[in-house]
């Protein structure tokens, strides 16, 4: 790239900035708050998102935790007191919680172009464009076991989550029906075409609730950090979670632990602004910058999820500190996502009450037993 172009870029970034700067309500003693997941993930935010904008802008930004849900967006929007501007959230969720008029509309319109000028609708990935909400990053929830368990033969497929014979020892799963169900039928090697019509019936969440019944000691966890936790610690051989809280552990713990790509379900991750927002201005100003091609470049340097720009993605290195290469440890590199599932996010969103009532009056009559 000649230096005129680089001196033209440069004017237009700081132009850009400045208009950042000037959004309304966007005072240097506000800040802007950001529900979000905690753990590694929210310190890779920190680094590739947050500390940038304060310091381009000199907005702060304040971070609030959760492990997902809609109910307390659902109180705060019913009480007309939302005290955050800005949330993380799956794609399911923010569908769901659209379609329950918990978020306010979105549109592609506010976000930057590429680096080259293609317009956001052809830079980011298909369907990274709800009503609602905007995908910047795909995860994935896969199995990760401890390789010390198991000196010989090493699991290699998702059905050897449920062969306790072969690779004994306790299990740690989410506590919810989304994956699990998927996991199950998985493992009776039901096609992944057939998967979300099979368990629209009673007979298939049937045979994955079963499937699920053949664990014998499971440990359930809703935080994301509590599988890395119990993995690393010994107390499961192998546990579901989140590929970038594993690759934490892995490479700046030096966990011994592996994850088994076979059946990760992809998920997007997105960007929304509830409904009664304090300050949705800042927000859109926030969530034009976090979804630059720089910025989601960036963020995969520090924590393996695939960007949703296709111009972020040809930028992936390696990670600052170790020097790994992550993009061999991003969920979409083809030599991890030759099995992977993606999730049907707007099955879930139609379905989600429905099939959470039924795995948890399963999950009861299991812990009663």
């Amino acid at each position: 790239m000649a230096r005129g172009d680089d001196s033209s870029r440069w004017l237009a970034s700081a132009l850009w900035l400045a208009l950042l700067a000037s959004v309304p309500g966007q005072a240097d003693d506000d800040a802007l708050t950001v529900l979000s997941w905690g753990g590694a993930y929210e310190r890779a935010q920190q680094v590739a998102l947050f500390a940038p904008y304060t310091a381009a802008t000199g907005m702060p930004i304040e971070v609030a935790q959760y492990d997902g849900g809609l109910e307390d967006l659902r109180r705060a929007v019913a009480k007309g007191e939302v005290p955050w501007d800005l949330i993380d959230m799956t794609r399911s969720e923010a569908m769901a919680a659209c379609a329950e008029r918990l978020l306010e509309p979105l549109s592609s319109a506010l976000l930057a172009p590429a680096p080259d000028g293609t317009p956001p609708e052809q830079d980011f990935l298909p369907d990274s464009f709800g009503r609602c909400a905007i995908t910047h990053s795909i995860f994935a929830t896969v199995v990760a076991y401890r390789h010390d368990a198991f000196p010989g033969t090493r699991p290699d497929g998702i059905a050897d989550l449920f062969d306790q014979q072969r690779f004994p020892g306790p299990r740690a799963l989410q506590r919810t029906p989304a994956v699990n169900l998927e996991w199950a039928l998985l493992s009776y090697r039901v096609p992944h075409e057939e998967l979300y019509d099979l368990l629209s019936t009673r007979r298939g969440l049937d045979l994955a609730l079963g499937r699920l019944a053949t664990l014998e000691e499971i440990h359930w966890w809703e935080a994301g950090d509590t599988p890395v936790r119990l993995l690393t610690e010994g107390e499961v051989v192998m546990a579901s979670g989140y590929n970038g809280r594993f690759f934490d552990a892995m490479i700046n713990r030096g966990a011994p632990i592996e994850i088994l790509w076979d059946g990760q379900v992809q998920e997007h991750e997105t960007w929304a602004i509830p409904r009664g927002a304090p300050n949705p201005q800042a927000a859109r100003a926030f969530l034009r910058f976090a979804t630059t091609t720089e910025r989601l470049a960036d963020l995969s340097r520090h924590i393996p999820y695939g960007p949703a720009r296709r111009s972020a993605a040809v930028r992936v290195t390696t990670h600052p500190d170790s020097g790994v290469d992550m993009r061999l440890h991003i969920p979409t590199h083809p030599l991890n996502a030759e099995r992977a599932l993606a999730k049907d996010e707007a099955w879930y969103a139609h379905s989600l009450g429905r099939i959470h009532d039924y795995f948890r009056a399963w999950l009861t009559k299991r812990e009663e037993e």
